[in-house]
């Protein structure tokens, strides 16, 4: 099992590196055990679906729990949907927005939502607003009486000083742009069911979660490596590795409530780019470029709650950055999808 305290093993390759995405702690076996059904993962197709459905299903047959996991997704290219099946994830075609289909769903006691739109929201922003704010309403309406585990993001606050530590769960939210409002609004309409209904939810306020082929650190390795220019307008992140995000999220259910309950998964550091950079540098042999001067303002948050209640990410940043400045040398598999943290104006 990874762990801060000692170095983690090297991952060579993604069947490795899958196997670490979903690989379950304690509290998310304590957690699993103690759940009640089935679990339906709606928008498994996503960055962090797939490992997160098998962590899930991992930790379930780990604790001596017998139930399906169901992945939902379009599955409209590649081979992600036989993947998922091979690891005992049963995996269902659906176009969660057509509410024919949607109904036509297995029930299920326990739902997982992670559909939503972020990247090509500005110039398609009716569409963000159906999958962010209204899809949300007909999942309540369908899976009124299970409970809900609602993905969100750190957006939703907007940008907060470098010197505030993150912004922390009671804060108000200050969206910046349409997908962060969708975002927001996706939040709202959870919650009203919720409050009117007792179904009990929580929701995740995600702010990057990173592994070897996506995310904050893979961006600034690769710009680094290419001898590309690096932003450095939104100066500072935070970044989790995924797994020990999907194991807060999974350990999520023993805390469903009404009102909903709300959380920070983030990591515990407040990340200069620009050293992070410097330091990608150092490993790879190159020079960091650099444009721009850093802001005092960024998307933040604290995570601390989490860390409280879920216990310490189990890998730390120094060997994040090693791991992915090695993966990156050595031409590690890409998703291609950069996550665009440097866009400061919410606009995706």
């Amino acid at each position: 099992m990874l762990s801060m305290e000692c170095e983690a093993p090297k991952i060579e390759n993604v069947e490795q590196l899958e196997n670490a995405l979903s690989m379950p702690t304690q509290g998310v076996l304590d957690a699993m055990a103690a759940l009640d059904g089935d679990i339906i993962v709606l928008g498994v197709g996503g960055k962090m679906g797939p490992s997160l459905a098998r962590m899930a299903k991992r930790a379930s047959d780990m604790a001596g729990t017998q139930r399906r996991v169901i992945g939902v997704s379009r599955f409209s290219s590649g081979n992600l949907e036989s993947e998922l099946q091979s690891s005992g994830i049963e995996t269902i075609r659906c176009d969660l927005l057509d509410r024919k289909a949607l109904n036509a769903l297995p029930d299920a006691p326990n739902v997982i939502f992670m559909a939503g739109m972020k990247f090509g929201s500005t110039g398609n922003e009716s569409t963000t607003w159906a999958m962010n704010s209204y899809l949300p309403g007909i999942v309540c309406e369908k899976y009124i009486n299970s409970r809900i585990v609602a993905f969100s993001t750190g957006n939703i606050y907007g940008l907060s000083s470098v010197n505030y530590g993150g912004s922390v769960e009671t804060d108000p939210p200050n969206p910046v742009g349409e997908y962060a409002m969708s975002a927001l609004g996706r939040e709202r309409i959870f919650e009203y069911f919720c409050r009117t209904h007792g179904t009990p939810m929580a929701i995740i306020r995600l702010n990057y979660a990173t592994e070897l082929r996506y995310g904050v650190l893979i961006d600034v390795a690769r710009k680094v490596f290419n001898g590309e220019t690096i932003d450095l307008s939104m100066g500072n992140v935070n970044v989790i590795w995924q797994g020990d995000a999907n194991a807060m999220i999974l350990s999520t259910f023993a805390h469903v409530s009404s009102p909903p309950f709300v959380i920070n998964v983030a990591g515990p550091e407040m990340l200069s780019i620009r050293r992070v950079s410097e330091q990608m540098g150092e490993i790879m042999g190159k020079d960091a470029n650099f444009s721009g001067t850093e802001s005092p303002y960024g998307i933040l948050s604290n995570g601390q709650m989490g860390h409280r209640l879920f216990g310490y990410p189990r890998v730390g940043v120094q060997h994040l950055i090693r791991s992915t400045a090695d993966w990156v040398m050595r031409g590690g598999a890409s998703l291609g999808k950069p996550t665009h943290f440097e866009a400061r104006d919410g606009k995706f």
